[in-house]
């Protein structure tokens, strides 16, 4: 879908007001976090450093310039699918939630959302490290051995075009709410930022629990960025575990 050509006139109005979007969520949020994080005094930072390697200026611009081109291609599937809502050619749907079901769906759809998400990822991440494609499409990421929350957006461009595509044409298909297509976007950027920042921010009581069983944290992410293999997903460690491929947390 990122190869869809932009419509003239207000597409490319759509398309330009997305990359800014992007842009300055990626640029508030990573910056934010990798202040609080990195730039204060560890004593104040209430949180576990998974690293003692401070980001070098090097490493966060790779990260930011490698970032702010993958902001320009995951703009342009996004642009396409407004213009289809707007022609009431896609499953996003809007106004008032109606009753109990419509809140259970609302909250169904978000998970089914998330999880194809994480099952598509998990599965393309991994084609990813074979040594055939690797230095083709993934090695820009992995520059990064110790992430930086600058790190959240850093693809290589055909990366970015394989990813990209996939959350617009689930959209076509399966119905979701516009205010949950907003919520997940907000929940898709701060879990990759926090999972990226070289800091884990969730108490250890969470991570010896159900949370840290069934969902990615920073320590977690962490080995896949150190070990280059392994713990391949997004969201939840659901397909790690099946498959055999989990490193699991000291």
């Amino acid at each position: 879908m990122a190869g869809w050509p932009i419509p003239p006139g207000p597409g490319i109005v759509i398309y330009l007001t997305l990359v800014t979007i992007i842009l300055v969520r990626y640029i508030t949020i990573a910056g934010v976090i990798h202040y609080l994080l990195w730039m204060r005094d560890p004593e104040k930072v209430r949180a576990e450093q998974l690293t003692q390697r401070k980001p070098t200026r090097e490493t966060v611009m790779h990260e930011i310039r490698l970032s702010t081109l993958s902001s320009f291609i995951y703009a342009a599937p996004g642009a396409v699918l407004i213009e289809m809502w707007k022609q009431g050619g896609t499953a996003i749907y809007s106004g008032p939630i109606d009753g109990v079901f419509g809140w259970i769906y609302t909250l169904f759809s978000a998970g089914l959302y998330l999880f194809l998400h994480d099952t598509y990822f998990y599965w393309t991440h991994r084609w990813m490290h074979c040594r055939a494609v690797f230095s083709r499409i993934h090695a820009g990421h992995h520059r990064s051995v110790q992430p930086t929350p600058w790190a959240s957006f850093s693809f290589d461009p055909a990366e970015a075009l394989i990813s990209a595509w996939f959350l617009p044409v689930i959209a076509l298909f399966i119905p979701i709410h516009v205010g949950t297509v907003l919520a997940l976007l907000v929940i898709m950027t701060m879990n990759a930022v926090f999972n990226h920042a070289g800091w884990e921010i969730y108490p250890k009581k969470w991570l010896n629990g159900w949370f840290g069983r069934v969902l990615i944290t920073a320590t977690h992410h962490n080995l896949h960025h150190t070990r280059f293999s392994g713990n391949y997903g997004l969201y939840f460690r659901f397909w790690d575990r099946v498959m055999g491929t989990d490193h699991d947390v000291p």
